[in-house]
């Protein structure tokens, strides 16, 4: 079994992790949108200026995927990770725009091992994105599966 630096013993309720930033550039918001979110104000910058938003922006999905290309980046892959059965409280609670520089913090809510499997942990994580100005962007919440370091009894 490989080495990793994180197993699920090593959380516990309260740990906050910075875990850097990521600035989406116009092409890549353009490019993300075409592929998976098509919408007038995610391509086009005068449809932009006619939106709700006034100005080109992020696709939310982009914005996640952001997230957590930071969290595999930064933090997931020093871990003893398995996935994830899913997230909830998604809130995209501000536009995110060309040039903005993201940063995302993760808050350990919960933890508790997994009944059916006792070589497997869960955890709930609040995720929180940043602009460069301090405004929350992002809000989600999502458990996590980790292998054990010593499987339950």
């Amino acid at each position: 079994m490989a080495e990793f630096k994180y197993y699920w013993e090593d959380f516990a309720v309260g740990q906050v992790r910075d875990l850097g930033t990521i600035s989406p550039t116009r092409e890549e918001i353009i490019a993300f949108a075409s592929q998976f979110d098509p919408q007038p104000f995610h391509l086009d910058d005068e449809a932009a200026k006619a939106s709700v938003f006034g100005a080109l922006s992020a696709s939310g999905w982009h914005t996640c995927s952001m997230a957590m290309r930071l969290m595999v980046t930064n933090f997931l892959c020093q871990t003893s990770s398995l996935g994830s059965p899913g997230l909830e409280n998604i809130k995209w609670l501000k536009p995110v725009y060309p040039g903005d520089t993201l940063r995302l913090q993760s808050t350990m809510l919960e933890t508790k091992p997994m009944s059916k499997r006792p070589d497997v942990g869960m955890t709930r994580n609040l995720w929180e994105m940043f602009n460069q100005n301090g405004d929350k962007v992002l809000h989600m919440e999502g458990w996590g599966m980790f292998r054990r370091r010593t499987p339950a009894a």
